[in-house]
């Protein structure tokens, strides 16, 4: 019998150390997917439950009020596109991956990117690890979830929490560490408080690269969200996936209008909140 390769060693131990995960710590596991999916779940409830022309009136209503009135029609007329093109409950499902995924994300990323504005030496070694997340193909983080959580939302919900992290973290430690020095020495000068120094100084120059990450986020999130088709986490996604499946070319280009609708709407919204943040600091 021929003697284990170091690669095929390697690959023992880790199915290994996923057997010991599940096997020691499947309850962990089990409050994890069962806390994502009710992020998901009370997600979704918000945005299927009342009418779609509600919906549709509230998402017009932020683009007249973030872009322009023109904006405001075409974001009306592009969400209506997706119910009729009869796709609206996936359209709305891949809504809510995006924002439960997103929220998530953020959650962690803009607190730790604070932390790394404040301090360079940890802004140095969160960069490999954000390099690391960044460059990584999106589906190898499926692969660890759908073994510690099976398949479904939750799923889809920590794999794309995992590639929303990186721009929102690294642009927002970037705003923190651009701020003017000569504020900084002023603020100093005048003796205020180190939260005053957050709020006053420091993070109004750093609102415009924190709304650039959360932008960034959501656009990873879309991607990977498509991606996290495969495992059953519904939406437009899966639609595609079951649509290449069984060579149901015009319902992939279908659920593919929809995803770029969605994916344009959120992208000028969240374009021109940054835009107007960046304007009241100035």
């Amino acid at each position: 019998m021929e003697n284990p390769t170091s690669i095929e060693i390697f690959d023992a131990h880790v199915e290994d150390a996923l057997n010991w995960l599940r096997d020691n710590a499947g309850f962990v596991f089990d409050h994890i997917r069962q806390t994502l999916d009710s992020v998901y779940n009370a997600t979704h409830w918000v945005l299927i439950t009342p009418s779609l022309y509600l919906v549709i009136a509230a998402f017009a209503l932020l683009g007249y009020l973030l872009v322009n009135w023109r904006f405001g029609i075409l974001v009306a007329l592009g969400l209506l596109s997706c119910h009729a093109l009869e796709l609206w409950p996936e359209t709305m499902s891949t809504l809510s991956l995006v924002i439960s995924s997103t929220a998530i994300g953020l959650a962690i990323a803009l607190p730790l990117g604070i932390l790394a504005g404040y301090h360079p030496q940890l802004d140095k070694l969160a960069e490999p690890l954000l390099d690391m997340l960044q460059t990584l193909p999106p589906y190898i983080y499926l692969l660890p979830a759908i073994a510690l959580l099976g398949y479904g939302s939750a799923t889809s919900l920590v794999a794309t929490v995992l590639v929303s992290i990186a721009p929102a973290l690294r642009l927002t430690s970037l705003g923190f560490r651009m701020t003017p020095n000569e504020f900084i020495e002023l603020g100093h000068a005048n003796g205020i408080t180190p939260i005053a120094m957050f709020f006053k100084i420091r993070l109004p120059f750093a609102i415009p690269s924190m709304m650039a990450g959360i932008n960034q986020s959501l656009m990873m999130a879309f991607g990977m969200v498509v991606i996290a088709g495969i495992v059953g986490a519904g939406g437009l996604g899966q639609t595609i996936y079951d649509a290449i499946r069984t060579l149901d070319i015009a319902k992939s280009i279908d659920a593919t209008i929809a995803i770029v609708i969605l994916t344009m709407v959120l992208d000028r919204l969240t374009q021109s909140a940054g835009t107007q943040k960046k304007g009241a600091t100035q």
